[in-house]
């Protein structure tokens, strides 16, 4: 999610990672006015040391496809030889690859196809979101950010500070060697958002629900959406800040007066969790008309749904500590994990925390709340081709570190052996029987076949 790209050479296979002699449990306090009780089951996670060493662009999230393997976008540097940047205006490019192999540290990453372009006007970058592999029929989203890839604003410079409209899904019928562009367009966009150019959205850069190989434990046959976003009518925005003294990110601006949002709603910042879901074709997956979204719940707590995106209430929130949001269904936990980065104010530490539920629509429960993960990691996600049988061992994807230095911030890199680009570190979900099971689950193994609860 850059303006600039970085250079990296050519490497299609990661070398064999550490050992896991060095791991170590992510240790972070819950900020008190967190609205998620702590999971009784799943009280925290522990980073083994093995990770991966992909020299790659960014923006991963891994569908897992119904002949083994994982196809994902990637955008911001450069993969197998190419380079892509999506920040370009009309010119945005976004990227696809497939990676080949069942061990996550000695995958071959090739790139299916050339990027194609998908102009951002009147925005500048047009990104990756979700990513679907479906009956061997690859459903690619893309979204809208503004007002540029670096922004500067009363002397801080800010990262694409606005989140805007999701123009659709590409469509390819041969794995992403060819593509059919989206009908939809920025200005045309899947969903009635936003009201006003720079306006906050709702469904803001939707991600899949992680069902598993070809989506197998889906509970209904659907495709489920996670959006990210915020209100008109937010009563308590993202502060006003200004550059801090050297060394520090920022410090707060009460002096600021003016109507800059001040990334209240970025790529990487939000205030709710929405969701939306649709039988994936490529008939439906355009065609607004074929989706339902959650309204919330009724008078005995059961899900309610509805065509109407108007009555589209949020599946959580927690204003000002809310973010990129992916989920993934574990089968041996019979319980779904929820990713949520929230990267304010773009371009420093970002704090990344991660929940559970044994049914999509909730309630959810906090895992672990990681504070300075990365120390700036975001599009966090739980490949599930890469989650062990009893659902405790799991891979988790993300980038790292893209601004080290902007508005003289030093980022350094923890857990060790994180980077700008593709990063894949192995981890165990902690019971209250941590002590004996963290070094015992070392070796991911292919989920077992089992369905979720219906919604």
């Amino acid at each position: 999610m850059k303006k600039a790209l970085l250079t990296f050479a050519v490497i299609v296979t990661a070398s064999a990672g550490n050992a896991a002699t060095n791991g170590f449990a992510w240790s972070s306090g819950i900020p008190t006015d967190c609205p998620f009780p702590r999971s009784p089951t799943l009280t925290g996670i522990f980073f083994t040391g093995r990770h991966s060493d992909y020299h790659c662009g960014d923006t991963w999230y891994p569908s897992w496809a119904s002949d083994g393997n994982l196809y994902s976008p990637w955008t911001d540097g450069q993969t197998d030889g190419v380079r892509c940047g999506s920040g370009a205006g009309t010119n945005a490019r976004t990227a696809h690859a497939v990676m080949l192999g069942d061990d996550p540290l000695k995958l071959t990453i090739r790139n299916t196809s050339p990027p194609k372009v998908g102009s951002a006007s009147p925005y500048r970058g047009r990104y990756p979101c979700g990513s679907l592999v479906y009956d061997g029929i690859w459903y690619y989203g893309t979204y809208c950010l503004g007002p540029d890839g670096r922004y500067d604003h009363r002397g801080f410079a800010w990262n694409l500070p606005n989140l805007g409209p999701m123009p659709g899904f590409q469509i390819s019928r041969d794995l992403g060697q060819t593509w059919t562009d989206s009908p939809l367009s920025p200005e045309h966009p899947l969903f009635p958002e936003p009201h006003k150019y720079l306006g906050p959205v709702k469904m803001g850069a939707p991600h899949f629900v992680d069902f598993g190989r070809n989506m197998q434990h889906s509970p209904d046959g659907k495709a489920y959406l996670l959006g990210m976003g915020a209100e008109e009518s937010d009563p308590h925005r993202r502060p006003c800040i200004k550059p801090g003294p050297s060394g520090s990110a920022f410090e707060l601006n009460p002096g600021c007066t003016d109507d800059f949002a001040h990334a209240n709603l970025s790529w990487i910042t939000a205030d709710q969790i929405y969701l939306a879901r649709v039988k994936p074709s490529p008939e439906t997956i355009n065609d607004r008309k074929a989706y339902e979204f959650f309204a919330g719940h009724d008078a005995k707590g059961r899900p309610v749904w509805t065509s109407d995106f108007a009555r589209i209430k949020p599946l959580i929130q927690w204003n000002n500590h809310m973010g990129c949001v992916t989920a993934t269904y574990v089968p041996g936990l019979k319980k779904y994990l929820m990713c949520i980065t929230d990267g304010w104010p773009t371009v420093a530490k970002m704090t990344s925390y991660i929940l559970e539920a044994d049914v999509l629509t909730g309630p959810w429960k906090m895992v672990a709340y990681m504070k300075d993960f990365g120390e700036q990691a975001y599009f966090l996600n739980f490949p599930s081709k890469f989650i062990s049988a009893d659902g405790r061992t799991l891979w988790l994807c993300y980038s790292a570190n893209f601004s080290p230095g902007w508005n003289g911030v030093e980022l350094k890199i923890n857990p060790p052996g994180g980077r700008y680009g593709l990063c894949l570190h192995e981890v165990i979900l902690l019971g209250p029987d941590a002590g004996k099971t963290a070094a015992e689950k070392l070796a991911p193994e292919q989920s077992p076949t089992s369905r979720p609860q219906p919604l």
